[in-house]
């Protein structure tokens, strides 16, 4: 890169060296600006302080992009021995200009599910990613993964090499299955109607060869919440959302909710729960609140509120929703509800799920197009074509909308 590409006019290295590592950005300097944190600001201190001629290209490459309106990075194929994903390929389409930013490929690796880790993990795991990459990393990324961004194709597999050996493994990539994300779970959250960790780990080990070895029309994504609150944002953010949820009577307790009604007073019990119930399922009747179970929507809105009165029900499972994704070849959809409930508790119940979800995965590659999510494909074919493909009964939880016109045909 020349000086004059970013508008520095140094004598020489020797003062460069002596004055800052980096060349000025003042496009990028306006993103440092105001009391929020900057990315701009961090991969700059981070450049400073490592003196990676990878980091400094970056920033002169993305201050040219700011300039001209243009991206410059196209993708590729870069891999490790026996892996055919997990490796996202950048290369700079004007390398002549910026030849320290030629190459910054970033590693997908997996976290462990609901996101737990020790200090000593995270440490080497930064430690090796500063011998051989840029040493910036994200967590999480869209899909969950923790991303390894800037890394020469050269030292890819000596990094693999290492992270692999401290137990860490690469996730999806491509037309393949992608990394699934759970929430915390039971390990911590009082909400959770099933084992969230246990089974994202078990549907892991399952399709680990379909995350590492791409075989789909285009990517497939799992995501475990453990409630309705959906801390995963599983509904709009994967293919396969599987929330935990409750089919009898929201328990209550009597002494806690009548000291939490002491405590914060009827007025704020009526404006900021029973007026906020979305299907007006709670009423008032002698100055203690009553719920009609039978028009509760699981909305979760008045167990977040009084968590030490309310709480989920006894019988307990999931719900799976099929089909959510962002903007592709159809604009962005939430899930279909597929199973409104089934419980999750066994080895049985979780291999049962298991054998659905590659029942459903087979038929969305029997039967979709290449770079075509699974909800594309059942809009494009429909809802009752799926459900006869997969064995599922239809379900009143799956309407959309009451039909406008009586007139149907049978095959319908």
């Amino acid at each position: 890169m020349s000086s004059s590409d970013t508008g520095n006019e140094p004598e020489n290295d020797a003062v460069l060296e002596k004055n800052a590592f980096l060349y000025p950005t003042p496009m990028l300097a306006e993103l440092e600006k105001g009391p929020w944190p900057s990315f701009i600001r961090g991969i700059k201190e981070l450049t400073e302080r490592t003196r990676k001629p990878m980091l400094r290209g970056v920033l002169d490459q993305l201050e040219y992009s700011y300039q001209t309106k243009t991206g410059y990075w196209e993708g590729g194929l870069v891999t490790v021995r026996g892996y055919g994903s997990g490796v996202v390929t950048r290369r700079s389409k004007i390398a002549d200009r910026f030849p320290e930013a030629h190459e910054f490929h970033t590693l997908r690796v997996q976290p462990a599910p609901g996101l737990h880790y020790n200090t000593r993990l995270l440490r080497e795991l930064c430690d090796t990613w500063e011998k051989h990459g840029s040493g910036i990393i994200a967590l999480h990324g869209q899909t969950g993964d923790i991303m390894l961004q800037g890394i020469k194709e050269a030292s890819v597999q000596e990094c693999f090499d290492e992270i692999n050996q401290a137990g860490w493994d690469l996730g999806g990539a491509g037309p393949a299955m992608r990394t699934g994300t759970s929430c915390v779970g039971p390990a911590r959250c009082e909400h959770a109607c099933y084992d969230t960790l246990r089974v994202h780990y078990d549907v892991l080990r399952h399709f680990t060869g379909d995350i590492h070895r791409p075989s789909y029309n285009y990517k497939f994504k799992f995501k475990f919440s453990g409630c309705p609150n959906d801390c995963t944002n599983s509904i709009f953010r994967s293919d396969m959302a599987v929330i935990g949820i409750w089919r009898d009577t929201i328990q209550v307790d009597s002494l806690a909710l009548s000291a939490w009604i002491a405590r914060n007073g009827m007025e704020y019990l009526v404006n900021n729960v029973i007026n906020r119930c979305p299907t007006r399922a709670i009423s008032l009747l002698d100055s203690l609140p009553v719920i009609d179970n039978g028009n509760c929507v699981h909305c979760m809105h008045c167990i977040n509120v009084m968590t030490e009165a309310l709480s989920p029900g006894r019988e307990r499972g999931v719900a799976l929703l099929l089909g959510g994704k962002n903007t592709l070849k159809v604009g962005a959809m939430g899930g279909t509800v597929i199973v409104p409930f089934m419980k999750m508790e066994t080895d049985e119940d979780i291999a049962a799920f298991i054998d659905l979800s590659q029942s459903i995965i087979d038929w969305w590659t029997d039967n979709g197009f290449e770079h075509e999510r699974v909800g594309e494909t059942i809009e494009r074919i429909g809802l009752k074509h799926f459900l006869d493909g997969v064995g599922l009964p239809v379900s009143v939880d799956m309407v959309t909308r009451p039909r406008s016109n009586p007139y149907y045909k049978s095959e319908y």
